[in-house]
């Protein structure tokens, strides 16, 4: 059974950075393409970053919001896929979801497993 599980979350002041880890067990691998999403309170789950299979070239796309701001990474050695967020925003606010594997276009909230959630509380 693949299990998804986030860390890393916290509460944090703007301008302030954090770095979310996932760590991956059960079956994931470097073949698997990765992503970081986020959902707001009354909010839709929205896509933050995505990065494909090390097959793929690993390679990366990001929100237009977080562009700039945000870095995701993975060591696949340790099967773990991070989330580098600096110059955080009162905005940024969310639960951040990671998630494997998915059902179609990579940037799309449609993944095949999904981390439990870690709370990121950025205060203005």
């Amino acid at each position: 059974q693949v299990q998804l599980v986030e860390s890393g979350g916290g509460l944090v002041q703007a301008g302030g950075s954090l770095r979310l880890s996932c760590a991956a067990s059960g079956g994931t691998s470097s073949s698997d393409d990765m992503g970081w999403f986020r959902q707001a309170p009354g909010k839709e789950r929205e896509f933050v970053a995505a990065i494909t299979s090390s097959r793929l070239g690993g390679i990366t796309y990001y929100a237009d919001s977080v562009k700039g701001r945000f870095t995701i990474s993975r060591d696949n050695a340790k099967n773990t896929m991070y989330l580098q967020m600096n110059s955080l925003k009162s905005e940024d606010t969310a639960v951040y979801y990671c998630a494997a594997r998915p059902n179609g276009w990579i940037m799309a909230v449609e993944y095949t497993y999904w981390g439990q959630g870690t709370q990121v509380t950025v205060s203005s």
